[in-house]
């Protein structure tokens, strides 16, 4: 028997239960010993007049939103902000239906556009100088660094604020991040232009230019600014797009209800139903609430939920489901899940939660800073030391020079390019090869991935019924009998008719009018077609069961087992046609799990479908495993199960059930021909909506974390051989101190290595 657990709301099978409790004569089944435990402290929250469940999905007027951070949830604060952990913008733990333009993005861009613009004067000039060598601003260096200053100054300390900001907290909480080490990067490089600017008689003559001005790295600094800034608007309006996937999910659910109240039916807010309400649903509304049906006889498209294509037949005991679509009929239904209890709310909360509790990537770059910002500021305070202490005079300028030299060669630049290069060129080459990256963690991730779950319908096939198998029986011919039928559906508005219209269509039949039509809920059809009474349906809506076994059962059980959906057609009561609806697999899929396989991956299929259905079509595609049957919250489940065996798993789905899997899975992965919710809840989507285009992604992954690995190589070679020779290593030696100049073409350099592999990626076969 199938409970709820009245903390989670989360359908379990009694005996999957891990406990049960006891309270006001009422026994409660429990899917998990936390949820046990929360009964047991207080089971009045939970079942007592003063219910508690879950926050809503829609945040009440002038209720306080919480803010969290996706990389590490355990951060909530009270207001939006940086996370004092990786610097990452909060988002709201509570998505709104009427939530505005992101603030942080908003602010984020305006930076970025008044830095760049005041950048593009410095840059150029600076660049200019050093095309013509040194030549253009003969005698004017000094001009350059005050316009430098000028330019400069409120791009590091106005639109690099944030950056600074942040780079304080990850101090303070002891955790460098990669703002720390922009901070430090533009800090220095603006640092030691200010100094030479303003006070150039510190430097030594060496360093000087033909008019007494020392060179600046102004530009360097803006630079760094601008790239660190468009990085960010980029990310936030990709993690924007995510969170729209949740408000289309609310916007599902019918703004108003029809409930009975008093003999009288009245139109009242979604938020003002309640459980033992009577409500009314007529032919094309929405659902408002979940249910169970007490009148009439209809067919509800429940695809938005379950992910079939066919609708499901309803009469008095069958279960209705908030925001699914009613087809055919009027019913009355009584509410028994509202507010966030309806399966829909669930759906939203659980991909809000699975999005947030999603294990964080640590990026490689930002693993390592952890270790790398300390010691470049170590080996800098070693270097000034030791100029001080033991240098040739003058030992400050020499010191200072030093000092700033590390820092400088230090920069961030090409560390912070390593990544987004290789993803920004990665996913350009992937979008060219129908693969769309909307998470640069999900190319990561999938070079890992050992397991693939696939949903049946729309992933593994077509997603639209049609008409496989026509035979005429008891000497009526296969033509007679599809017209007779088709004549029949055109009066229908069952998703079935559509495949037997198509069918007509490719064999030019003329339908015939109907007179007398009558649908028959969870049967069938009947009608008069060229004086002849015809009826179409299900073997219950056959008069005749025993005729019906003898002339056409053995057919009907091979066609079951094949994955058909069967259909009979009867003449005045004799069962003279029979017919075999299927959802085909698309062309390429056994293919592309064959490839898959290569790869090796193991296959895990789940659908909705029968049980029959799921083992044909899995059979002939050589599935490794089969879950037929599964409710959205069961794949969900599923997922995470198969994760917690220590397996990286996949998911591949194209429907809003498959949302809170996509967003559970290690990699989501969502067909183009799908729902706008499971492409916003999935990291990668394949546009051809078909699994050819995953063996083109894992190809991807593989070959944009190669040269992410190799970027980060190039950045750290150059740091490893820089920094010493900056700190002053060879002097001893060769009496070489290196100039900031040439700490800053290093740099340059190192940053030049990583664009010039990232672009690589344009030409790799896939």
């Amino acid at each position: 028997m199938t409970r709820v657990d009245p903390v989670c709301l989360m359908e379990i099978e009694e005996e999957d239960s891990v406990g049960t409790a006891e309270f006001d004569g009422v026994t409660y089944y429990f899917c998990a010993e936390s949820c046990l435990e929360r009964f047991k402290e207080d089971p009045a929250q939970f079942v007592g007049p003063d219910r508690h469940v879950e926050p809503p999905p829609v945040v009440a007027e002038g209720q306080a939103v919480q803010y969290t951070c996706p990389m590490d949830p355990e951060i909530v604060r009270d207001g939006p902000g940086a996370c004092p952990i990786c610097g990452m913008a909060l988002e709201p733990k509570v998505v709104t239906l009427d939530s505005g333009p992101n603030p942080e993005l908003i602010d984020m861009t305006r930076r970025f556009w008044i830095a760049a613009a005041l950048t593009a004067p410095v840059f150029v000039v600076t660049m200019a100088d050093m095309a013509s060598g040194g030549s253009l601003m003969m005698g004017r260096g000094t001009l350059v660094n005050w316009i430098g200053l000028a330019c400069a100054t409120p791009v590091v300390f106005w639109a690099g604020l944030p950056f600074f900001e942040r780079a304080w907290l990850s101090l303070a909480y002891r955790s460098p991040n990669m703002f720390t080490l922009i901070a430090l990067g533009t800090g220095s490089a603006y640092v030691y232009s200010l100094m030479a600017t303003v006070v150039p008689g510190l430097f030594p003559e060496t360093l000087r230019m033909h008019d007494g001005a020392v060179e600046t790295y102004f530009e360097t600094a803006a630079v760094i600014t601008v790239l660190v800034l468009l990085g960010q608007v980029m990310e936030l309006r990709a993690r924007d797009r995510t969170s729209s996937a949740i408000r289309q999910l609310l916007g599902l659910a019918p703004k108003m209800a029809r409930v009975v109240r008093d003999d009288q039916e009245i139109d009242v807010p979604l938020s003002e139903v309640r459980a033992g309400d009577v409500c009314r649903v007529r032919p094309g509304e929405k659902v408002p609430v979940d249910g169970v049906v007490i009148s009439g006889f209809t067919s509800i498209d429940e695809s938005m939920v379950t992910g079939e294509p066919i609708p499901a037949e309803k009469q008095p005991g069958s279960r209705v489901t908030g925001g699914t679509i009613n087809a055919t009929g009027s019913v009355l239904f009584r509410a028994d899940r509202v507010g966030a209890a309806t399966l829909l709310s669930q759906i939203v909360r659980m991909v809000g939660e699975a999005q947030r509790s999603r294990a964080p990537i640590q990026r490689l770059a930002d693993r390592i800073s952890g270790y790398f910002v300390p010691a470049v500021v170590f080996v800098a305070i070693v270097a000034f030391t030791t100029w001080m202490a033991v240098g040739p005079e003058p030992r400050l300028t020499h010191a200072l020079v030093a000092g700033v030299a590390v820092l400088i060669i230090a920069c961030p630049c090409a560390l912070g390019l390593a990544t987004p290069m290789a993803i920004m060129v990665g996913t350009g080459r992937g979008a060219t090869a129908g693969v769309l990256v909307r998470r640069a963690e999900a190319l990561e991730r999938l070079e890992r991935v050992d397991t693939l779950v696939v949903d049946k319908t729309g992933t593994l096939t077509e997603g639209r019924p049609v008409l496989a198998v026509l035979k005429g029986l008891n000497g009526l011919a296969d033509d007679a009998a599809l017209r007779a039928a088709a004549s029949l559906e055109q009066s229908s508005e069952h998703p079935l008719a559509a495949a037997f219209a198509a069918a007509a269509r490719e064999r030019n039949l003329e339908l015939q009018p109907v007179t007398g039509f009558r649908a028959v809920p969870g049967k069938g059809i009947e009608g008069v077609v060229g004086g002849n009474q015809f009826a179409l349906g299900n073997a219950a809506m056959m008069s005749d069961a025993a005729t019906l076994l003898e002339t056409a059962g053995g057919d009907a059980e091979a066609l079951r087992r094949d994955g058909h959906t069967v259909m009979f057609l009867s003449r005045a009561g004799q069962i003279v046609g029979l017919f075999g609806v299927v959802d085909p697999v698309k062309a390429n899929t056994a293919d592309a799990i064959k490839a898959l396989h290569a790869e090796g991956l193991r296959i895990v299929m789940l659908t909705g479908d029968n049980e029959t259905t799921a083992k044909a079509v899995a059979a002939r595609l050589g599935i490794d495993e089969v879950r037929a049957d599964v409710l959205p919250t069961g794949k969900r489940d599923v997922v995470a199960r198969l994760q917690g065996e220590g397996r990286t798993v996949a998911m591949a789905g194209d429907g809003i059930n498959d949302a809170p899997a996509l967003a559970e899975a290690a990699v989501g992965i969502a067909m183009g021909t799908g729902t706008d919710i499971a492409i916003e809840s999935a990291g990668i989507t394949l546009v051809k909506g078909d699994l050819g285009g995953l063996v083109r992604a894992r190809r991807l992954s593989r070959a944009t974390m190669t040269n992410i690995r190799q970027n980060l190589f190039l950045a750290f070679i150059y740091n490893a051989i820089g920094v010493p020779v900056a700190a002053g290593i060879l002097y001893p030696l060769t009496g070489t101190l290196i100039s900031p100049v040439w700490a800053s073409a290093a740099m340059t350099l190192s940053s030049v290595s990583v664009i010039t592999n990232a672009l690589r990626l344009r030409r790799i076969g896939l």
